[in-house]
């Protein structure tokens, strides 16, 4: 069974008999999602995901906490359940460096607003197929080091790419982090902001897709942005973002270790890993000894 019948099935059993198709979409790689027309002609968002029971509602969680905490625009949901989320759909981005400036605006807002005493969520969540360790921590180093970076070595595709040495140097990285790192307080998070995951209002403002939220460091974000190939009309939000946030001169140094989250979450889920070993393994270079 394709995805627009498989999806198609879904929304009806979900009561939404209106439907009359859905239409797949590209660039999702953990779920079926598509564009569902409504016998009034109106467009609504739909994905099914066969994960885990929470998936979806762990999504949509993230999506109202990035709007009520974080006062970021994102679509509303319409519907979720352990088999299927509806949300409000959206357009593409447009390619103007206006839209970007004003997700810096939006984004700062989010990091320097939404705080928390601790690093951590609530629960667990999902980052792609894998579970999101979001235990309670006091310490973001160590929040960060266990829950980011170390709680990807068990995993099969990670133990195979990563060779004892490989082991050895991001663990002592995760011991230095504190001397790698700046002192930054918890604020909530996206945790898989990528271009992909920016889209646009019926007005053409930003809206944010397809969370892991978390409380902690708003670099996080930074990162996943600035080392993933974001387009050109974009450099105006890096610089807009330093200017609202304070951020030192020395911020673009820190992206690839703070991306190595990333890498080991590709790492860990698909093949080909689209160049993360590699990557992974130029960042530690420095951590090897001898």
């Amino acid at each position: 069974m394709g995805t627009s019948e498989v999806l198609l099935g879904r929304v009806r059993e979900a009561g939404l008999v209106d439907v009359v198709e859905v239409r797949p979409v590209d660039g999702g790689q953990v779920a079926l999602a598509g564009l569902a027309r409504r016998e009034d002609g109106s467009t609504v968002f739909v994905k099914a995901s066969d994960v885990a029971d929470d998936v979806l509602a762990s999504e949509a969680e993230g999506l109202d906490a990035l709007r009520t905490l974080g006062g970021t625009t994102t679509p509303r949901v319409l519907h979720v359940s352990a088999e299927l989320l509806v949300l409000e759909a959206l357009r593409p981005r447009p390619a103007d460096p206006a839209f970007w400036e004003r997700l810096a605006h939006a984004l700062a807002h989010q990091h320097t607003s939404a705080r928390h005493a601790r690093f951590g969520w609530r629960r667990d969540g999902w980052l792609g197929r894998r579970r999101q360790v979001n235990t309670w921590e006091d310490d973001g180093f160590t929040f960060f080091a266990r829950h980011r970076l170390l709680r990807w070595l068990d995993e099969p595709r990670v133990q195979a790419a990563l060779d004892a040495v490989d082991r050895a140097a991001l663990e002592r990285l995760c011991d230095r982090l504190p001397e790698l790192l700046p002192d930054a307080p918890a604020c909530l998070v996206h945790g898989d902001l990528w271009a992909q995951n920016v889209l646009a209002t019926a007005d053409g403002e930003p809206a944010l897709v397809d969370p892991a939220v978390s409380y902690t460091w708003a670099e996080v974000d930074l990162a996943h942005l600035w080392t993933t190939a974001p387009p050109p009309e974009a450099a105006v939000f890096f610089e807009r973002y330093a200017e609202l946030t304070g951020l030192d001169a020395g911020w673009r140094e820190r992206m690839p270790i703070l991306q190595l989250r990333q890498h080991l979450a590709v790492l860990a889920q698909f093949d080909p890993d689209w160049g993360a070993a590699e990557t992974i393994r130029a960042t530690l270079a420095p951590f090897r000894r001898g």
